[in-house]
């Protein structure tokens, strides 16, 4: 099966310049391709992901992928999918972004130079303004540039000289790749289709008509409710492990739809055909064991953050799971418990009545909190408290940093112990 073949198989194709060109290219030479991605943020999230796995894909089929980093686009702003003109960043906050990017970039995609990483700020910030309207300016249509989606939904609101200049520098971008990397190929959100064909464009008349260059998009990831792919009720899902937790980053796939997963598992997994079809019959013979979005959630995990990190989330999920929350580390239980009701408290011994209902509140009045205890109701850092005489020591366990108190069996608290 060739490259473009499995992103078909994959669903991974929405619209090509020249299927049956890039069909040709890419199986006769390892071809040069690029995405991009500009440094709006300090951390991609999942949706950014969606065409660096084709790049990847591309990667482990021995093509030679090229990530550009938009140094320069991203200080003016990308109009697609905006309604509003974007706020400009300082530079300073720009190269912030751009470093924590490359980093993100290098550990998805190595370090064994089959790839690189490489800067439209080095080559668009030589042009002066009479070059840029000289070489280039005078390339571009503006009624074209005008019935570009991107620009056309902006028409009504309104849209600024430098955001619709955007797709210039992007096509310039394409251009100088092409000429200096001999790359032949961009890689997009569908969104991108109109800056991508204007790439493409520009080399022809740059470059002649017979120039093999193409375009291929990604359809719009919608999940089975018809909402946006991306989002989980918390908001963005970070691959910054400080942003968004490997916990809570696993937890995220492993609650996918029985309707979704099999389309997730093509996407965002490197599972070959017959694993998947494998998971999909078990989808549909015994959904109530997950195997899917256990493996999901297994593999996007460990592509993302690394084998240790998968491990740390199992672990934290089974402790939760069984109630043996005594076996997590503090670093464990700060992913694990993060979204639920905290309380802090000192470091001072106190009698378990007490505790639960004088300063963590956990127990609406001693009368409840006794009887919970009596009934075994309680847990203490895992352990069965049936003694209403026994005592709290907030430094016992877990580095002295964290209490964990179960009520019935799965409600959750968590006790911050401050210094």
């Amino acid at each position: 099966m060739s490259i473009i073949d499995e992103l078909k198989w994959r669903g991974a194709v929405n619209q090509q310049t020249d299927e049956a060109g890039l069909a040709e290219l890419v199986n006769e030479k390892k071809v040069g391709l690029y995405a991009g991605i500009d440094p709006t943020g300090d951390s991609m999230h999942i949706g950014h992901l969606i065409p660096f796995m084709i790049l990847k894909r591309f990667q482990l089929a021995g093509h030679r992928p090229y990530i550009v980093i938009g140094g320069a686009t991203g200080s003016i702003g990308d109009p697609s999918g905006k309604k509003s003109e974007r706020v400009l960043q300082t530079m300073d906050q720009v190269r912030h972004n751009q470093e924590c990017l490359t980093k993100q970039m290098e550990h998805l995609f190595g370090q064994d130079g089959s790839f690189k990483i490489v800067n439209n700020y080095d080559w668009l910030s030589k042009l002066s303004l009479l070059d840029f309207l000289r070489d280039y300016g005078k390339l571009f249509n503006v009624n074209t540039m005008l019935n570009k989606e991107i620009v056309a939904s902006r028409l009504e609101v309104g849209i600024s000289y430098t955001e619709f200049t955007y797709q210039i520098l992007q096509s310039i971008d394409f251009l100088h790749l092409y000429q200096h990397e001999d790359v032949q190929l961009q890689i997009g959100g569908a969104d991108q289709w109109g800056n991508i064909t204007s790439g493409i464009d520009l080399i022809h008349r740059q470059e002649g008509a017979d120039a093999k260059v193409y375009g291929l998009t990604i359809p719009l990831l919608l999940k089975a409710d018809g909402t946006k792919f991306g989002k989980s009720e918390g908001g963005n899902v970070w691959l910054d492990p400080e942003k968004t937790s490997p916990y809570d980053f696993y937890q995220f796939w492993i609650n996918t739809d029985d309707r979704d997963v099999v389309k997730f598992l093509k996407y965002f997994t490197f599972l070959d055909q017959a694993e998947i079809d494998r998971l999909a019959e078990a989808v549909a013979t015994h959904p109530e064991k997950r195997e899917a979005q256990k493996r999901l959630a297994e593999e996007v995990t460990e592509f993302v953050h690394g084998k240790d990190a998968v491990v740390e989330a199992q672990h934290i999920t089974k402790a939760l799971f069984s109630g043996d929350v005594a076996a997590l580390t503090a670093s464990e239980i700060e992913q694990g418990f993060k979204n639920m009701p905290s309380v802090t408290v000192t470091s001072a011994k106190q009698g378990i009545v007490e505790w639960l209902v004088d300063t963590t509140k956990i127990e609406s009045s001693r009368r409840q909190a006794r009887e919970d205890v009596t009934n075994g109701a309680i847990r203490i850092n895992g352990e069965k408290v049936t003694d209403t005489d026994a005592e709290i020591d907030p430094s016992a366990a877990f580095d002295g940093k964290f209490v964990i108190v179960r009520r019935g069996k799965k409600r959750y608290f968590l006790a911050r112990v401050s210094d």
